[in-house]
């Protein structure tokens, strides 16, 4: 699916959140159901993973997310970034994070 779509979703989702107390509470307490069911998206996740959709909506509360620690072994590099590297060049960060710590979009198929 297009980045671009995944993060269209991604935010009408957020936005349903915003103004929909019931809706943000379906989220948390069943995030694959309620997603496939708003989105038309299927949410795949690779066995022994978990979606954990936290409230994050209070403002008097500064919020820190702890990622897993990354899995070097497991980073898969696309040829155009085994071609930078190998020419010398630098990855950009944000590739090597999405690499290192997929997000929900990486699982959202259309």
């Amino acid at each position: 699916m297009e980045d671009k779509k995944v993060e269209e979703v991604l935010k009408r989702i957020i936005s349903k959140a915003w103004e929909d107390i019931n809706f943000r509470k379906e989220l948390i307490t069943d995030p694959i159901n309620t997603i496939q069911n708003y989105t038309g998206a299927k949410v795949i996740l690779p066995e022994g993973k978990e979606l954990i959709v936290l409230d994050q909506t209070d403002k008097n509360k500064v919020f820190v997310n702890i990622p897993s620690e990354p899995d070097f072994e497991d980073v898969e590099l696309s040829e155009d970034q085994l071609e930078t590297i190998a020419g010398g060049g630098q990855i950009l960060w944000k590739n090597l994070l999405d690499n290192l710590f997929p997000t929900l979009k990486t699982y959202m198929k259309f």
